[in-house]
């Protein structure tokens, strides 16, 4: 089964009448009216969003602006968590990038606009994500080091982001992300370590052939 339908349907079974009207509202620019007057489910939405490829399993931004509009915490977390399996099979780097984003948009608070313009996201920026999550801190971080990660490409690396966090003056925060980056290669070598010790155990375990 489609994890991505799994959380769509998730999300659809948790939203009130109300909250679909406010969904069907926030879309009117995306969604011709006629489409939007046979809406009747949140899967309704989600499916025409779908068929217009504003919404797709890579691309959640608009199903995370919707939800945070709607201060659904409890329905952002299913969304972090399928975000979350879908990087678990990225690169090493990319996972790694998105660990530290997990740090900064944890600790970073009030001080994100500060980071903001040191990562060189303009003014205009910063002044659009603040409409777009009023009041929540977390995802205003998170969408101003999203903006970030899109204009560096391949030059966004979390050696990077500390660096700037110790420019901004952010060392608790800085040493939180290397500390969660040391812990990832550990681990990512402690797996690798016991597979190779397996091998090496199994290999052993195995009938020598040879005669004696």
């Amino acid at each position: 089964m489609d994890p991505f339908l799994v959380l769509l349907h998730s999300v659809s079974a948790g939203l009130s009448s109300s909250e679909l009207t406010d969904l069907k509202f926030l879309c009117q620019r995306r969604v011709s009216k006629r489409k939007l007057e046979r809406v009747q489910s949140g899967l309704d939405l989600f499916s025409v969003l779908l068929e217009q490829n504003e919404l797709d399993p890579e691309r959640t931004e608009l199903l995370r602006e919707l939800l945070a509009s709607l201060r659904r915490q409890d329905l952002l977390r299913l969304l972090d968590d399928f975000d979350a399996g879908a990087t678990s099979g990225a690169a090493p780097e990319e996972q790694d990038l998105q660990a530290a984003f997990d740090v900064i948009s944890e600790h970073v608070g009030r001080d994100w606009r500060r980071l903001a313009r040191q990562l060189r996201v303009s003014d205009s920026k910063i002044d659009a994500i603040e409409v777009k999550y009023p009041r929540n801190l977390t995802e205003q971080v998170r969408e101003s080091l999203r903006v970030w990660k899109n204009a560096q490409r391949e030059d966004a690396t979390v050696s990077h982001l500390v660096a700037v966090l110790r420019a901004c003056q952010l060392n608790l925060v800085a040493d939180l992300v290397e500390e969660r980056q040391q812990a990832r290669a550990l681990q990512s070598s402690g797996h690798t370590g016991s597979s190779s010790l397996s091998q090496m155990s199994w290999a052993s375990d195995v009938p020598s052939s040879t005669a004696f």
